[in-house]
């Protein structure tokens, strides 16, 4: 299905001010896998899924998402084809009501309102969220605001799942549901996150991303596993690789 398939051919991307966020950034996403993006802080990633939302378009190389390279040109296409969850909530949440935003990219897309209101309906079943339905998305909590937000996204039948940092400002209880739910999506998903340990439940390929490049492409528990290599990446193993702090088991 070349419809799920994203790939970076030499991704290079400098911002106005100069900053050379990305590279010659290359990698190959294929049909139904659930891939993670990890790196430190200013490592490129949430550059990387705004290239692959088809927001930002590179200085050089090929992004290509399905069957169109990204382009000016070709990234309406392809915006419908990837449904983002950004990092912050609020920045996809702006509608009175829960009903409207969620109704929002179904209305836009020209569809007849029985459709939509159906769209709607599934979708806040499908996160948990059918009862906020038409409650102010001002009035929800993080946890409320997250899976509003997934919906959103999903409602626009997306074949691939873009998130940044999905699990951030969320409480024990709320990650867990998140997790749980993710993992019931048959969606290409590629997410960016400093939660490793998610990672591990989520992900079983994992990407990082070292100051615009790719510094390695593997499996997830064994890079995650990788003491020497998460250190020259700043990053540290996940919580449960680390052993008690105590007795050191």
């Amino acid at each position: 299905m070349s419809h799920h398939i994203v790939q970076a051919q030499d991704v290079w991307y400098t911002y106005p001010d100069g900053n050379k966020a990305l590279k010659g950034l290359s990698f190959l996403v294929t049909h139904g896998e659930s891939v993670a993006i990890i790196g430190a802080n200013g490592a490129g990633k949430s550059t990387l899924l705004m290239h692959l939302s088809g927001l930002l378009i590179p200085s050089s190389g090929v992004i290509r998402v399905g069957d169109y390279p990204l382009s000016k040109e070709t990234a309406h296409n392809i915006r419908r084809t990837v449904g983002m969850v950004f990092q912050d909530s609020d920045d996809q949440l702006f509608m009175p009501t829960v009903y409207d935003d969620v109704a929002f990219g179904p209305v836009n897309m020209g569809l007849p309102l029985d459709v939509v209101r159906q769209k709607v309906d599934e979708t806040l079943d499908t996160v948990g969220a059918l009862h906020l339905k038409n409650r102010p998305t001002h009035r929800l909590s993080g946890g409320e605001k997250r899976g509003v937000a997934i919906a959103t996204v999903l409602s626009m039948s997306p074949d691939i799942l873009v998130m940044d940092e999905p699990a951030s400002s969320l409480d024990p209880m709320a990650r867990r549901r998140l997790i749980e739910l993710l993992k019931g999506f048959r969606h290409t998903k590629i997410i960016a996150t400093h939660d490793l340990d998610m990672v591990l439940d989520l992900c079983e390929r994992t990407i990082i991303i070292r100051e615009g490049a790719v510094a390695a492409d593997g499996r997830s528990i064994d890079l995650l596993g990788n003491k020497e290599l998460l250190s020259s990446c700043h990053l540290e193993m996940p919580l449960r690789f680390q052993g008690c702090p105590v007795c050191g088991i």
